[in-house]
């Protein structure tokens, strides 16, 4: 065993000179009394390397005696993983609770998985089949999934089955298959085992481009900024415009099979309500509860700083392990801002020469490669995976501009940026449709949806115009065009997550209404004066609004939906001319 003595602390850094061979990432442990303080090796120079704490370190002397483990910061995978509430180090928070009570015990690890749970096995492979890793051995029940127990990742070479369990009950730590590796030798294989946190697990055939929408059921999000399934996007945004509740609702309603939720760092009053709320949310697919196909890797910022970083990556690597299951599994990060200041703050105790805001120079390429982790991939049995990764930023004061969101901002695929006016005149949710873009297509015709967009920004564009010359100083049409752009956001853009019905709309039904509302806002409305269109907009919203509380295809969203249409038909035919040439090549580019 490597071990060492620490020779300096600097809050949760410490200095150890290594009295053998250590490498970068590796676990050590810092003695201190009775009690054994985790750490991992940052940065290596000579014989002296330097260690972040997961823990307080109050206590920590120089002299104290360090123990190196030769092993990777590394988490279990294995089935039991769904439904646990674990801190970033992966210790299940209920069970540490009972042992440690009120206050979490310093130096208290356990272990991940239950080992006294019993898992109904069903073999797959026999004895004779060559394999590789992440290839599929068995699988157990896990809720509504089939889990697989696989050979695992860490295993490089090509294997023969030697000898299979047959179908039965067994716990994770119990031997389910032997293994010949290509020199002879046996290896006996269990249902967990550990991967490094900071290596992406790549067992898969092939890498593929995202392109199908990842269906989040919020109008905004699919019809105007989709996310692919395999994809990455990022919500900045000033404190309380709502993005831990805008998480909270794509969790609940995405179309997706596994939701990894990360409070890497967000305040602790904002995780004790994701705590109280998920196991008592009801899975819309099937009925039980949300968290049966959830994990909450949970850090407060109120923790130590290295704690942080690591449920990052842990979370990524539960995310990816499923992906190998072919599973489609949704990363929400909260807040990746918390992350990268307890980088900046291990980076001024490292003395290491700072970026702009006395970020780590490297903070861009740290951030690029955890969302690189996202992608969707093709597994060697023909099935697809997908990791979607969406993460929150917390610039302060909503300032866009800062390190954290502009580093974000030019590796994923959509920006959702809340906007604290928006927010503060209750339009929900908050996402700006105006400064937010995407790179994915999403499930409405491009041409169409650029339409609408185009008349979002000009009716913002009379709108700011009126703050100037006053409603008097506008013209009839262009007063009908700011009608028409207050029109769209109000009936489409902004949804009641209160409602049961407009909480979460299907695909289908988003179409269809996009399809009446394009047809509004691109048709010539003939009106003489401004008093008539304030009054007819009135109440087309205020029918459009009843009408998306209606259950689909109800009698009364038939009824809804023609007294629309009867009321529209009073002051306008037909549709302008770019509309009629937009909905004419409506699909031309599929």
């Amino acid at each position: 065993m490597t071990t060492g003595k620490v020779v300096a602390i600097n809050g949760n850094m410490v200095s150890v000179v290594v009295e053998g061979d250590v490498s970068l990432n590796e676990v050590g442990y810092i003695v201190v009394d009775d009690k054994r303080l985790k750490a991992e090796v940052i940065r290596i120079r000579g014989n002296q390397a330097e260690l972040q704490v997961f823990e307080v370190t109050k206590g920590v002397a120089v002299g104290d005696a360090v123990e190196f483990t030769q092993e990777l910061l590394a988490v279990e995978l294995g089935p039991g993983l769904l439904t646990t509430i674990v801190d970033g180090l992966q210790n299940p928070l209920p069970e540490l609770a009972e042992q440690s009570g009120f206050f979490l015990e310093r130096g208290l690890y356990l272990q991940a998985l239950p080992r006294d749970k019993t898992w109904s096995f069903t073999p797959t492979a026999k004895p004779g089949d060559t394999v590789l890793r992440g290839d599929q051995l068995g699988h157990v029940p896990e809720g509504i999934f089939e889990h697989w127990i696989m050979v695992p990742l860490g295993m490089f070479d090509t294997y023969t089955v030697e000898t299979i369990a047959e179908a039965g009950d067994y716990t994770v730590d119990q031997t389910v298959a032997t293994l010949k590796d290509s020199k002879g030798n046996l290896h006996e294989v269990t249902m967990v085992f550990q991967w490094p946190v900071k290596r992406a697990i790549d067992a898969y055939a092939e890498r593929l481009r995202p392109e199908e929408p990842m269906v989040t059921t919020l109008r905004i999000v699919d019809t105007f900024l989709p996310v692919a399934r395999g994809g990455t996007y990022c919500i900045p945004g000033p404190f309380g415009a709502g993005k831990t509740v805008l998480q909270q609702i794509t969790s609940r309603h995405a179309e997706v099979d596994v939701v990894i939720i990360a409070a890497c760092g967000e305040r602790a009053g904002e995780v004790v309500e994701t705590l109280r709320e998920f196991p008592e949310l009801t899975d819309p697919r099937t009925g039980k509860s949300l968290m049966e196909r959830t994990v909450i890797i949970c850090n407060t910022s109120s923790m130590p700083v290295a704690a942080r970083e690591a449920s990052v990556y842990t979370a990524v690597t539960i995310a990816e392990y499923y992906r190998q299951m072919g599973l489609n599994v949704l990363l929400l990060a909260d807040s990746t801002s918390r992350w990268a200041q307890a980088m900046r703050e291990m980076s001024g105790r490292l003395e290491e020469i700072p970026g702009e805001e006395a970020f780590p120079a490297y903070l861009e390429s740290v951030i690029a490669a955890f969302y690189e982790r996202a992608g969707l991939v093709r597994l060697k049995n023909g099935s697809t995976g997908s990791v979607t990764i969406g993460g929150t930023v917390s610039p302060a004061g909503g300032n866009f501009e800062e390190p954290v969101t502009q580093a974000t901002l030019k590796v994923v695929g959509a920006f959702h940026g809340l906007s604290r006016g928006r927010s503060d005149a209750r339009k929900y949710p908050a996402i700006d449709p105006l400064d937010s873009w995407s790179k994915y297509r999403g499930i409405v015709d491009p041409g169409m949806t650029e339409y609408a967009r185009n008349v979002l920004f000009r009716g913002d564009e009379v709108g700011q115009m009126m703050k100037v010359v006053g409603e008097e100083g506008t013209a009839v049409d262009d007063y009908i065009l700011f009608l028409k752009g207050d029109f769209l956001d109000a009936v489409y853009l902004q949804q009641n997550a209160f409602d049961p019905v407009d909480s979460s709309v299907s695909t289908e039904r988003q179409r269809h209404i996009f399809d009446l509302v394009f047809h509004i806002i691109g048709s010539k409305i003939v009106i003489e004066s401004k008093d008539e269109a304030r009054d007819f907009f009135y109440k087309l919203r205020q029918k459009f609004i009843d009408y998306n509380s209606a259950e689909w295809q109800s009698d009364a969203f038939k009824n809804l939906e023609q007294e629309m249409r009867d009321l529209f038909s009073t002051v306008s035919s037909e549709l302008e001319p770019k509309a009629q040439e937009v909905y004419r090549n409506r699909g031309k580019y599929a």
